[in-house]
């Protein structure tokens, strides 16, 4: 009992340790759309999702997504893509040869229109990928030659050297600003989509990004995801921003090259930057992870359901990516067809159980909305943390070893719990201790009822 009572001191200290850090952290100015609160996300890739490659197409299985929990679709971009100097054979979403015009290997204006309306009776919403930093060789701007930046003998220039099928903006150009901020206007407007994931959002100037969430909410109250991971861009602009850190190390933890002491770290300064009432983006994989990093098999091996556990529970609002439901072990091309392998949907039952926690319980929803973290003393290569808001809670501890560990966890909500995952444990009652063994490679989850 005094052994106990010592270590509950520790993790009370730690916790009121974990409560203070947040308090050094920016506020922001955005105001939330009401259902975002405690919503979750899920990329759509059009081009790879079926075979037809069609909004049609996709509009048939969205009844499926809906069930499993998804609040937002986020469509890859749907406008025509660039001829001139494209990559592959069909080229890349992002070089853009038309910002008010959809891509015909994708359907046309009336089905995109019927995909939004049908993910509206469903209760669903859904954002466009928007790419505002650059535009293909052949973009239907190019005669404006001063809205894009040009090298001293006046050609057209790529934002980076590797992205040799797209050229960059100028943002210096009132003319420019003014036309994106139309197009951007339009889809909404005409499409009634409820806002923007926007790509590379950290290449373009910030006061642009302000002034467009500005203009858009007068037409509807939208939701802009900003591709970034820095802190500025949470301050006015944008709604959500990637954890890209986070993604970053917790593939450096699956890979054994670092250890979970790393992702403290990451939380404690995360801490102190980003406004605690801006939602960030947790993830596995995306399209770009991937295409180019690698398969949830080969960045995750047998801890890929574990790490995906902590993704949808450790903080703000979880994303998953086209084909995840159904064990995505390939990399997909990102210039060719290549579709998704849908078989037998193994892991639909797994993301429907973790976005209905999501949902429900409030200690998991996002930014300020959701309940603070407090880290559970555990043994080497497993994580625990506990969620708290209000009389909500959520317990998860993961194990990535290939050994069994004993893990202990203390009970903090005057409530019952429901279990999910490895659910064999022991509750002391008289030291509200949960107290189990966590097999190899498995996880759990407590939620109060």
């Amino acid at each position: 009992m005094k052994t106990y009572k010592l270590w509950a001191l520790l993790f009370l200290a730690s916790a009121i340790s974990c409560s203070k850090a947040p308090e050094l952290a920016p506020v922001s100015s955005v105001v939330h759309p009401e259902w975002s609160k405690n919503a979750s996300i899920y990329e759509v890739n059009i081009r790879q999702y079926s075979e037809e490659g069609t909004f049609n197409a996709f509009i048939q299985d969205m009844p499926r997504l809906q069930a499993m929990g998804v609040d937002i679709l986020w469509l890859m971009p749907i406008h025509p893509i660039g001829e001139l100097n494209r990559k592959g054979t069909l080229g890349s979403y992002y070089s853009v040869q038309d910002f008010k015009a959809i891509n015909p290997e994708f359907g046309t204006e009336e089905d995109l229109r019927a995909l939004v309306n049908e993910a509206h009776e469903l209760g669903m919403k859904v954002i466009l990928d928007w790419v505002a930093n650059h535009s293909s060789w052949d973009n239907v701007w190019t005669e404006n030659k001063d809205w894009y930046t040009l090298d001293e003998e006046g050609n057209f220039v790529p934002p980076v050297k590797d992205w040799s099928d797209v050229i960059d903006f100028n943002y210096d150009n009132p003319d420019l600003r003014a036309a994106m901020l139309d197009a951007l206007e339009y889809w909404v407007r005409e499409f009634d989509i409820d806002g923007y994931r926007s790509d590379v959002a950290g290449m373009v100037p910030t006061d642009f990004w302000v002034n467009a969430h500005t203009e858009l909410d007068k037409i509807k109250d939208v939701f802009m995801l900003a591709e970034d991971g820095e802190p500025e861009l949470l301050l006015e602009a944008f709604d959500m921003n990637y954890a890209w850190d986070y993604a970053n190390v917790i593939r450096e933890i699956a890979s054994g090259n670092q250890t979970f002491e790393k992702l403290d770290s990451l939380f404690e300064s995360d801490a102190a930057i980003y406004p605690k009432n801006a939602y960030r983006m947790y993830f596995t994989t995306n399209h770009d992870e991937n295409s180019w990093n690698g398969s949830d098999v080969d960045l995750y091996g047998p801890n890929f359901e574990s790490f995906a556990v902590l993704s949808a529970t450790v903080a703000g609002m979880p994303l998953i990516y086209t084909g995840q439901e159904s064990i995505l072990d390939k990399q997909l091309n990102f210039f060719e067809k290549d579709e998704v392998e849908w078989k037998e949907y193994a892991y639909e039952d797994f993301y429907r159980m973790l976005l209905a926690l999501q949902e429900h319980n409030v200690a998991l929803w996002n930014g300020a909305f959701g309940g603070e973290r407090t880290r559970i003393d555990s043994p080497d290569g497993t994580y625990a943390f506990t969620r708290k808001k209000g009389q909500n809670e959520i317990i998860v501890a993961i194990n990535i070893t290939a050994e069994s560990q004993q893990i202990s966890v203390p009970l903090w909500a005057s409530s019952t719990y429901s279990k999910f995952g490895v659910t064999a444990g022991t509750i002391n009652s008289e030291d509200e201790i949960y107290e189990l063994v966590l097999p190899p490679h498995q996880w759990f989850i407590l939620s109060s009822n």
